[in-house]
C-alpha cells in the first residue's frame, strides 16, 4: 500500500531530540499490519494521572535545627543557606526545576523561540545510571522537537550557563518510556550547557534534499507524540511539517523531489487525521482526510479515516459508500470489512427507528390503507350539482361587489 501513507508506529524515536529517522523497511512492515487503520481503541490507561507521584526530592532542602549562634553560621554557612533560592520551579507545580551551576553571559544572551539552539546534555536516572550523553544536540526551541523538559528550560538558558534540571516523567517519556534504558514513569536529571543559538535557516532558501529531511524529522516527532498519545503534540508536530513543506521556495527542485514532498505532505495529513480523530475533532479530521484525496484519489486509509468521522457525525448513508469504495481497493482488509459491516448494521437500526418515529407522527396506518371502505362509511355526501351551485351563487355576489363599486 505506497500510496496509503504512513502510520504513527510504536517505540520512540532513538535518543531524545536527535530526530534519527527509521529505515524504510521498517516504515513498510508497519504499513502492512492491520493496526494501520486502528479500529481498536488505544488504551486510555497509557495517560496515567500524575498529581499522586510523589514530588521529586528537593535536594538543597536540609534545614538545621535552630541554634543560639545562628549569626555566625548564616555569615560563613553560605550554600545551605541559599541552595533553596537556588532552584526554580519553572511551571510552579514543583514537577520541573531548574538549577545554576555555571552561570551565564547574561539575561539577554537567552535563546529565542524558532531558534536553532545547541547544547550539551546528559541525562540520568534517579539511581545515578546514565542513559544520554550528546555533546552537542541541536533542534529547533519552541518545535516540540525535543523532550518537553528540555524546551521548557533551554530558553531559560543564558549563553555559556550550565544548569541541572530536574523532571518528572510527564516531561520527558512518560508513562511509556523508553526501550531499553528508560523504564516507564521514570523521572530524570539533565545536565545542560547553552553552547550556541542561531537564527533558524530560511525556508525559502531550502533545497530540496533539505525541506524533506526537515519536514520528515518534524513528522517523526509527530510520530512519537502519538505512540505517547499526546495527540496535541502530536498535531503540533505535523502541522510545523506542513508549513515546512508548503512554504515558498525559491530553489527549484527536481521532479523527484517534489515527488517525494508530495508523499510526505500525505503522510502528515493522514497521521494528522488520526491524531484529529483521537481528540474527536471531526471537522479538522474530514478536512485533513479531503486534502489526501485531492492528491490521492484511491488513498485507503483516507478514504477509512473519512468514512469513520462520517460514522462518527451520525451521517452513515454517506459513510457506507466510502468504505465500499476503500474495500472495493483492498478486498483482503479484514479491518474495513469489520468497520463496515458494524456501519451497515447501525444505518439498518437507524432506518427502523425513522419508519417507527414516522408511524408515530402520521397515526394508525391502517387506517389509510383501505380508503374504499372509508368512504362508504362516511355518513354524509355532498352531490356535485350543490357545490356547482354554491360556487355558481360565491362568483356571482364578486360580480355584483364589484359593478356596485365601480358605479359609485
Amino acid at each position: 500500500m505506497a500510496s496509503s501513507g504512513e502510520e504513527p508506529r510504536s517505540g520512540s524515536p532513538g535518543r531524545a531530540g536527535t530526530g534519527t529517522e527509521p529505515s524504510p523497511t521498517a516504515d513498510a512492515a508497519q504499513l502492512d499490519t492491520a493496526e494501520d487503520f486502528e479500529v481498536l481503541e488505544e488504551e486510555e490507561e497509557e495517560e496515567e494521572d500524575l498529581s499522586e507521584l510523589p514530588p521529586l526530592e528537593d535536594v538543597s532542602k536540609r534545614p538545621a535545627p535552630p541554634r543560639e549562634d545562628a549569626q555566625p553560621v548564616e555569615q560563613g554557612g553560605g550554600e545551605a543557606a541559599e541552595d533553596p533560592q537556588e532552584w526554580l520551579d519553572v511551571l510552579g507545580s514543583g514537577l520541573l526545576k531548574k538549577k545554576t551551576l555555571v552561570p551565564g553571559q547574561g539575561v539577554d544572551t537567552r535563546p529565542r523561540k524558532g531558534q536553532d539552539v545547541t547544547i550539551r546534555l546528559k541525562a540520568t536516572l534517579e539511581d545515578g545510571s546514565v542513559v544520554e550523553e550528546n555533546p552537542a544536540l541541536t533542534f529547533t526551541l519552541g518545535d516540540c522537537d525535543v523532550l518537553q523538559a528540555l524546551d521548557l528550560c533551554v530558553q531559560l538558558l543564558e549563553m555559556g550557563e550550565t544548569a541541572l534540571i530536574t523532571s518528572d516523567a510527564k516531561y520527558c517519556y512518560g508513562a511509556q518510556g523508553r526501550s531499553p534504558d528508560i523504564p516507564p514513569n521514570a523521572a530524570l536529571t539533565l545536565e545542560v550547557e547553552l553552547l550556541a543559538a542561531r537564527d533558524a535557516p530560511d525556508l525559502e532558501l531550502l533545497s530540496g534534499k533539505e525541506k524533506i529531511e526537515l519536514a520528515n524529522r518534524k513528522r517523526e516527532r509527530g510520530n512519537f507524540f502519538y505512540q505517547q498519545a499526546d495527540y496535541v503534540l502530536a498535531i503540533n508536530s505535523y502541522d510545523i511539517a506542513l508549513k515546512v513543506i508548503g512554504s515558498s521556495s525559491k530553489v527549484d527542485f527536481s521532479p523527484d523531489e517534489e515527488a517525494e514532498l508530495l508523499d510526505v505532505k500525505v503522510k502528515c495529513l493522514n497521521n494528522l487525521a488520526a491524531s484529529q480523530l483521537k481528540l474527536d475533532h471531526y471537522e479538522a479530521a474530514l478536512k485533513s482526510c479531503n486534502l489526501v484525496l485531492e492528491h490521492q484519489p484511491g488513498n485507503i486509509k483516507a478514504l477509512f479515516r473519512k468514512g469513520k468521522v462520517l460514522a462518527q457525525q451520525g451521517e452513515y448513508r454517506e459513510a457506507i459508500p466510502i468504505l465500499k469504495a476503500a474495500l472495493k481497493l483492498e478486498p483482503s482488509n479484514k479491518t474495513i470489512h469489520a468497520e463496515l459491516s458494524k456501519l451497515v448494521k447501525k444505518h439498518a437500526d437507524q432506518k427502523n427507528m425513522e419508519t417507527e418515529m414516522y408511524r408515530k407522527m402520521l397515526g394508525n396506518p391502517s387506517a389509510a390503507s383501505t380508503p374504499g371502505k372509508c368512504k362508504d362509511k362516511l355518513p354524509w355526501s355532498i352531490p356535485w350539482k350543490w357545490l356547482f351551485g354554491a360556487t355558481a351563487i360565491a362568483l356571482g355576489g364578486v360580480a355584483l361587489s364589484v359593478v356596485i363599486a365601480a358605479r359609485n
